[in-house]
């Protein structure tokens, strides 16, 4: 499917200007996730000199963050085309393309072998701290477009390079737990975990036998809160702002991916059956500490207030992009999402779910900083309708205009499970099969991730 026109005036000076600058400097890729390294991979097959920067200490650091969590689309959803062909020339044998994988394995049995591929051009604990041009504040125009990036590294090293793909996702971003957008009084000095905890492992001491709070209706708290369903003594209760709780709940048998339909009929059957307490139109406007526990205080817009005292809390209330290491760069950014202007009707969650969103390449994700380019959930803003796979045709379409060949960039296509809610969910037939306990499934990601793996909405970046 065809994302835009090509051909126009404004079409043919994007060529230019993109390809443009000193070719004898590598393109930077700030990032290495599932979308950050499918990036290298679609590079590496074009013979364009590269540089992946990932701020972790380890390939894919924030996918660790939620290793134990199994996404909710099988392994042939998770895979980048370009790093299975690279894989597969080094010898290197697929995961069972049916099977649910954690984020742990999407790194031991995918990532960490593809990383391995590109040796010494993935750099572990490179955190970029900021991105102008050389020579270049952001109000300079002549000359612009033909001087290099200039990338600040947080130790105080600064690199330069022809293009910047940034896949850093938004995992070190999360929403506050207040409503409106402004954190809750309170907030910042209350012990709050924030997505995804390792409820049945790590961290289970810390939720066992206590009443726990999740707050949020998206991927990451239905996948908290089904754990916390599998903890015997533990109390559980669910906020949302919203008047009931469908839109987490899904599709169910109609999804086009089973495990998660079977995320939300799992979650109804827990409130139905009163394991799980759902509050419904509650604003997080205050949270106390008391002598029996935290207090959460909810204001809706009416004023009428609820409250809720509990053990823990757990704010699943999705993430959004840091765009500050850009901010000497000229980006248009959508005055709602925070995505490019291009591309914000296209993933508006008002109007689309992770299965509608439409095929989107380099034209969508291009801003008036030739060369600069958004990728993965990072691109999507606010929105949580993001999927790996979405973001492996991204990558696919902007390497193919970096490395100049517009025909290709501009041929995006993109075939994603149709349903009617991007959710983590929880594959019972696959725990069954596999043994499993923790009853997980996840979708993360989703913030998140997405890909039709990972969702990224409210998670790392991807879990579809």
């Amino acid at each position: 499917m065809s994302a835009s026109c090509c051909g126009t005036t404004a079409s043919l000076e994007l060529e230019q200007n993109v390809n443009a600058g000193d070719s004898g400097l590598p393109v930077v890729v700030i990032g290495a996730g599932p979308v950050g390294l499918a990036a290298a991979a679609h590079l590496a097959e074009r013979g364009q000199d590269f540089l992946v920067l990932e701020a972790g200490e380890q390939v894919a650091a924030s996918v660790a963050r939620w290793g134990h969590v199994r996404v909710f689309s099988p392994w042939k959803y998770n895979i980048d085309a370009a790093a299975r062909r690279l894989l597969e020339a080094d010898g290197w044998t697929g995961p069972d393309p049916g099977r649910l994988p954690t984020g742990g394995e999407l790194i031991e049995d995918y990532l960490a072998p593809l990383a391995k591929l590109f040796g010494d051009k993935v750099r572990l604990g490179a955190r970029v701290t900021a991105i102008s041009r050389l020579g270049y504040d952001r109000v300079r125009t002549n000359g612009r477009e033909d001087a290099p990036f200039l990338i600040r590294l947080e130790s105080g090293e600064e690199l330069q390079a022809r293009a910047i793909i940034d896949a850093s996702g938004t995992y070190q971003s999360p929403n506050v737990l207040g409503a409106s957008g402004l954190p809750a009084h309170g907030e910042e000095a209350a012990d709050v975990d924030h997505a995804l905890p390792d409820v049945l492992g790590a961290d289970r001491g810390r939720y066992e036998g206590k009443h726990t709070l999740v707050v949020g209706a998206g991927h990451s708290a239905a996948t908290t809160l089904l754990a916390l369903a599998e903890l015997p003594d533990a109390t559980i209760t669910w906020a949302i702002r919203s008047g009931g709780a469908s839109r987490t709940y899904g599709g169910g048998e109609a999804d086009a991916l089973p495990a998660r339909g079977a995320l939300g009929t799992r979650l109804r059957a827990h409130v139905d059956a009163g394991r799980i307490r759902l509050l419904t139109g509650f604003f997080t406007h205050r949270v106390n500490a008391t002598g029996h526990g935290v207090e959460v205080v909810s204001r809706d817009p009416s004023g009428r207030e609820q409250s809720v005292t509990v053990d823990q809390i757990v704010s699943a209330t999705g993430y959004q992009p840091d765009h500050s290491i850009a901010s000497e760069l000229r980006l248009d950014l959508d005055p709602i999402l925070g995505s490019t202007r291009a591309l914000a009707p296209l993933i508006d969650p008002n109007q689309h779910s992770c299965g509608t969103v439409p095929a989107h390449g380099v034209d969508e994700l291009t801003h008036p900083e030739p060369g600069y380019y958004a990728v993965g959930v990072k691109s999507y803003g606010r929105a949580p309708t993001f999927l790996m796979a979405t973001g492996y045709e991204q990558v696919r379409s902007v390497v193919a205009a970096v490395a100049g060949d517009w025909g290709s960039a501009r041929d995006v296509q993109l075939d994603l499970p149709e349903t009617g809610v991007c959710s983590s969910n929880l594959a019972q037939a696959q725990e069954q099969r596999v043994g499993l306990t923790t009853g997980l499934s996840g979708g993360l990601l989703a913030t998140p991730l997405p890909l039709v793996t990972v969702s990224a909405a409210d998670g790392a970046g991807c879990c579809g």
